[in-house]
């Protein structure tokens, strides 16, 4: 035990089960509890939905939420619940010294504008004049057909006052899984006493399904759990809308303002693997090996999102290990693309702060877990591209 151990002492969630630890736990402790989906607005695809959000209760006012998107909007309320749950918020000693690390994408694409474009290209041949017109008239101020993916740092720190440094990753899961790599080796090393780290995914716009759609990686047809998808019609995947945001601090710092932790962020891992050489079995069991688990059972709260060969390679490489007693989250709540990783590992310290691990969430394909679980393994594997792991310790 070091004083520049990682400890977590905030947690903010949104996904379609509701919001908050308590709601997330409370339903995904439930046995046999079916997940929120919507097959009629975006069909033939799948998704799980935000639930009703007061967006008053994290964002106080009405012009900040006006010139975000939903994805932002998305963010900046998980991140307020984080860092009212770790005892920072309105604290602007802790505010401004503190850090952050985002994972975000480049946010919804202005699909007005776009059409707008396409349309006007049907009568006429100067298309190149065509777009310059579009581009200076159409675009918002920030000078790109979606929003910047900055902005989401960005918006934090005008609302919540989080005015320490700030960087942000790009990248789908991988993006998330640098995010609360880089803010743990901050921490490790003494650049950060508190760092906030997280994504957030909003999957409810149409521009987002077609970008997984063109490379057929959207499931088809009825719904079914993640590990049962191989096979299936289209893709493996269905996206869901959430964010996941993380305090951690070193423990000395946690310890000083008396503030809960929920658990110890242990080793941190990520790699790739080259995916059209078969490389990615051997490149997950490489990661478990850096991990260092320990011995006996072990619940391991997978990422996986679906997608048929990501997910094929990392059910293949976990079921070798007997002690892994794995969930795959993204059965009840869909894929959250950036805000997977952070996800999983709030779940994780969650199991860990409770003592109790979560039932099956696929009764065909994950076995039952016995006992209070001492640490909890992470994975994200990206749905084609980038791996990542963490190991989640009581505290």
């Amino acid at each position: 035990m070091s004083s520049h151990d990682v400890v977590i002492t905030g947690i903010g969630l949104v996904s379609s089960l509701g919001e908050g630890p308590g709601a997330h736990w409370q339903k995904l402790t439930q046995p046999g509890f079916q997940p929120v989906l919507d097959a009629a607005r975006f069909a033939p695809y799948t998704i799980h939905p935000l639930p009703e959000i007061d967006w008053n209760l994290q964002i106080a006012k009405r012009g900040d939420q006006r010139q975000m998107e939903t994805w932002q909007r998305l963010g900046t309320y998980a991140a307020g619940l984080a860092l009212d749950d770790a005892g920072i918020k309105g604290n602007d000693e802790l505010c401004t010294t503190m850090d952050m690390v985002v994972a975000a994408g480049g946010g919804e694409r202005d699909e007005a504008v776009d059409a707008a474009i396409l349309a006007a290209s049907e009568s006429r041949n100067d298309r190149d004049v065509l777009l310059n017109e579009k581009l200076t008239t159409e675009l918002r101020p920030t000078l790109f057909l979606a929003q910047l993916s900055n902005l989401l740092a960005g918006n934090i720190s005008i609302v919540h006052k989080v005015t320490g440094s700030s960087r942000t990753f790009m990248g789908e899961e991988g993006a998330g899984v640098s995010a609360v790599e880089t803010a743990a080796a901050r921490i490790r090393s003494g650049q950060s006493t508190h760092v906030l780290v997280g994504g957030a995914f909003q999957t409810e716009h149409s521009d987002m399904l077609l970008g997984y759609e063109l490379a057929g990686y959207l499931h088809r047809g009825p719904w079914k759990p993640v590990w049962q998808r191989q096979g299936s019609e289209g893709g493996g995947v269905v996206t869901g809308s959430g964010s996941a945001f993380l305090v951690l601090e070193q423990r000395e710092h946690a310890k000083k303002r008396g503030r809960k932790i929920y658990a110890e962020l242990g080793p941190v891992v990520s790699g790739r693997a080259r995916r059209r050489q078969g490389e990615l079995n051997s490149g997950i069991a490489a990661l478990l090996k850096q991990a260092h688990l320990p011995d006996g059972d072990l619940l391991t709260i997978s990422a996986a999102s679906g997608a048929h060969v990501a997910t094929a390679a990392e059910k293949a490489v976990l079921d070798a290990n007997p002690a892994l007693a794995v969930r795959a989250f993204s059965t009840l709540t869909g894929h959250m693309k950036e805000a997977q990783f952070p996800f999983a590992v709030a779940l994780a310290a969650m199991a860990v702060d409770r003592g109790v691990g979560y039932p099956v969430f696929d009764a065909t394909a994950e076995r039952p877990f016995e006992g209070a679980p001492n640490s909890v393994l992470a994975t994200a594997i990206g749905y084609h591209q980038f791996e990542g792991l963490g190991l989640i310790k009581v505290a």
